[in-house]
């Protein structure tokens, strides 16, 4: 990004160029002043942006459809989203967010009218879904400022909001190129100081889809995020500091998309103060209607309800001024209390007031109960039959949500579970392992040339000791906290990589056969060819984000700090999240290490044993190549795995905390069961204060 996109004149007419090709330039406006102002309008889209636009709606919809089902927005049908413009001073006049048509920033998406004063009164009387895709559609400015109590339902209203734009792009095709792809990011990790809000966007882009990944796919994410091709849905303003939110806002201004902010009521009310977002139109989540709520906790009951779920909605229906009322205003414990109690349980105990004179005396009672209700058989919820029992699944999330909130965070990267436990047990464990194979492989290729069992036994007790050190050193050092390497195809065997690879194989072959072909008995060609095969397989992994593969082996040579200028710089950290889960990620990741490990070592074999094979026999090159071979495998496959070491520090965890083996498996099971949710790679839990409460 350059300079110009903070000037003044972002908005300004003319023709915009991206990437060699040109847009047709926003039309203009002009207001009373005189000021130039625009609408985007882009009537002669790239055909490369549509495919981009097309492929990142077809992802951001798998995920979300997925991740909405788990988080229980699909099925039972959810609370209606509802929704009333705030009258609290959060954002500017009505006038700077609906413009009247003078002020637009964008035009209403095809098929939906121009959100006015008029139109918005109409709509707010609706307050339902398709009322606020109207509002996001329609809304001159852009910028929707959702807001509301804790719990009060912001996240869910954003996905279901995510999923109906996307059906409606779906469902208008022929124009889609005027309707932008919404994406919903987290605000966590942005410093407005050093990077504008389409760059940290385009990161984040970077981050999650591997359509973006590379210097390319950044400047194209960066190109679709200044034509508006995307939308940004931004969770998590309330998460950060005070002056941090501020610096955000203010960001936010010059953003050339359309956005949809969310914010709790009283951050974005201490927000306002410092920052406002211009033009934004601030929606409030109000208090669910108990209609809704008792229609929601009866769906599926039997018929007539049980009694004790008649008395409970009577209550609910009959005092709103009660404690179950005022608790059961919230979608969060609404979901809870249909979560924790079953058609048969005591649910109106609950109307207990000596017992729940608060309503954050219920509130903690059913995050008390929620992970045992979830984890206890239940006739008709054949997803509650689990191998673990509710005291290990509640022992373990103990366990989780206070690591959490001891390093402060609400995200839990599975790649930094290594760093919870030892690493010295680990180390020893692979030492012995590589040490016993790599010592028995030396020495029995010793004793196969030589036929000396001392000998033997000395060069493999040497090579056993040298090769357990040095595998436990290697481990150790790579068991310091460090981001998620690539696990992607496409990252490791980029075009810059394979071209090099190509080439060194060619050189290595022609120069192998040419030094050769004067000889009594040249080598043929193909021979040549595999016999340096494993030399441009080398140079494809070093060249690119596969270097850590072969660091520490033989092959190795280049992929040191002082070769990273022959690397690209802009190579992704981050493993390929088109498989959405954290599970789908660590699985993938530990798949493409092994075979990628196997196929250095088995390409290295490929040159090492017939070369020495020529000058030793096939015996003592065969077992010298499995020897010499195997270490190229041990080092990606298991001393520089971070799937490995997390499985494997699950097993520590398990031995000192009780916490399941197979601790991978247990948090896809915690997020099957709506206890924990994911965003990429890494897991969160439910609710923010789930997490707390069960850290407490």
């Amino acid at each position: 990004m350059d300079a110009r996109d903070e000037r003044p004149g972002l908005w300004s007419d003319g023709p915009k160029r991206l990437s060699g090709n040109v847009f047709n330039g926003p039309t203009a406006f002009t207001t009373g002043d005189n000021s130039p102002l625009s609408i985007h309008h882009h009537t002669t889209p790239l055909s490369r942006f549509d495919a981009a636009a097309d492929e990142l709606a077809r992802v951001v919809l798998a995920e979300w459809q997925k991740e909405a089902g788990y988080r229980r927005l699909l099925s039972p049908p959810p609370l209606p989203v509802r929704w009333q413009v705030t009258g609290r001073k959060v954002t500017g006049s009505l006038t700077g967010a609906t413009a009247e048509g003078t002020r637009a920033r964008f035009e209403p998406l095809p098929g939906l009218k121009q959100t006015t004063r008029e139109s918005l009164d109409d709509l707010s009387n609706c307050g339902d879904l398709n009322a606020l895709h109207e509002v996001y559609g329609g809304l001159a400015s852009g910028r929707l400022l959702l807001i509301g109590l804790p719990a009060a339902g912001k996240t869910a209203a954003a996905v279901l909001l995510l999923l109906e734009a996307l059906e409606y792009r779906a469902s208008h095709l022929d124009v889609r190129e005027r309707i932008p792809v919404p994406v919903l990011l987290g605000l966590d990790g942005w410093d407005p100081a050093r990077e504008s809000a389409v760059e940290w966007a385009a990161g984040r882009l970077s981050y999650k889809y591997t359509l973006f990944r590379g210097r390319k796919g950044r400047e194209l994410a960066c190109d679709l995020l200044e034509a508006g091709r995307i939308a940004l849905f931004l969770d998590g303003l309330d998460e950060v500091t005070g002056r941090l939110r501020a610096a955000m806002v203010s960001a936010l201004e010059s953003a050339p998309c359309r956005l949809v902010l969310l914010s709790r009521r009283k951050e974005a009310v201490l927000t306002s103060k410092k920052a406002r977002l211009s033009g934004a139109l601030a929606l409030e989540m109000p208090e669910v209607d108990p209609h809704d709520a008792a229609a929601y906790l009866l769906h599926n009951r039997s018929e007539p309800p049980p009694p004790a779920w008649r008395a409970l909605t009577r209550r609910l229906l009959n005092e709103p001024d009660s404690v179950v009322a005022r608790t059961l205003s919230r979608p969060l414990w609404i979901t809870l209390l249909h979560d924790v109690y079953g058609d048969d349980d005591s649910v109106d105990e609950l109307l207990d007031t000596v017992r729940f004179p608060h309503p954050l005396d219920i509130e903690n009672h059913l995050l008390d109960h929620v992970v045992t209700a979830a984890y206890t058989p239940r006739h008709g919820y054949p997803h509650r039959h689990a191998r673990h029992s509710p005291e290990t699944a509640e022992r373990t999330l103990r366990h989780l949500a206070t690591r959490l909130s001891e390093e402060g965070t609400r995200e839990l990267r599975w790649w930094y579970i290594p760093t919870w436990v030892a690493s010295r047990p680990r180390a020893v464990l692979l030492a012995a392992l590589v040490g016993l194979m790599f010592g028995a492989l030396s020495g029995l290729a010793w004793w196969y040339s030589q036929r000396e069992p001392l000998g033997a036994i000395l060069l493999g007790l040497f090579a056993a000791l040298g090769g357990a050190y040095t595998a436990g050193r290697l481990h150790e050092e790579f068991s310091e906290r460090q981001p998620l390497p690539s696990a992607g195809w496409r990252d490791v065997f980029t075009r810059f990589s394979v071209t090099v690879g190509l080439l060194i194989w060619a050189v290595s072959a022609g120069g192998l056969w040419y030094g050769y072909r004067l000889q009594e008995d040249p080598i043929p060609i193909w021979l040549c060819g595999i016999l340096t095969f494993v030399w441009g397989f080398a140079a494809t992994l070093v060249s690119g984000s596969g270097y850590g593969i072969v660091a520490g082996t033989l092959l190795g040579f280049g992929s040191g700090s002082s070769f990273a200028a022959l690397r690209k710089s802009d190579q992704p950290r981050v493993a390929d999240t088109r498989s959405i889960g954290p599970r789908d990620v660590w699985r993938h990741h530990i798949g493409l290490r092994l075979l990628l490990g196997l196929t250095a070592g088995t390409a290295f074999m490929l040159w090492y044993i017939p070369v020495t094979a020529h000058a030793f026999g096939w015996g003592y090159a065969t077992l010298a190549g499995l020897a010499v071979g195997s270490w190229t495998i041990f080092v990606p496959c298991l001393l520089r795995n971070l799937a490995i070491a997390t499985a494997l520090a699950a097993v520590q965890l398990s031995v000192k905390e009780g916490t399941p083996i197979r601790l991978m498996a247990f948090l896809e099971d915690a997020r099957r069961r709506n206890l924990l949710r994911a965003v990429g790679p890494v897991y969160e839990f439910r609710h923010a204060r789930l997490q707390d409460r069960l850290a407490r």
